[in-house]
């Protein structure tokens, strides 16, 4: 049997989507490796943490994170000085 899993990337203003079919007991590595992607980020199945070895199941969403651009901390402290202003 096998799985059809989708790909997801996202960009700042788009994200693209790779649909790919893979044999039983494939992982997340393979499926990147199906679609022609390389990825050094985080990954994740669903929104859960996952690792490239993580094995896939049949309608999984693989997503494929972006460092953030700014630490969510240090965001919130320039718009709070911005605000005492």
């Amino acid at each position: 049997m096998a799985l059809r899993v989708e790909i997801v990337a996202a960009a700042p203003r788009r994200a693209s989507v790779v649909a790919v079919e893979l044999p039983e007991g494939a992982t997340v590595r393979d499926a990147l490796a199906a679609a022609g992607l390389v990825h050094r980020g985080s990954i994740g199945i669903f929104g859960e943490r996952a690792s490239p070895e993580s094995r896939l199941s049949d309608g999984d969403r693989i997503e494929l994170y972006r460092p953030l651009a700014l630490d969510p901390k240090e965001a919130r402290r320039r718009r709070a000085r911005l605000a005492r202003r």
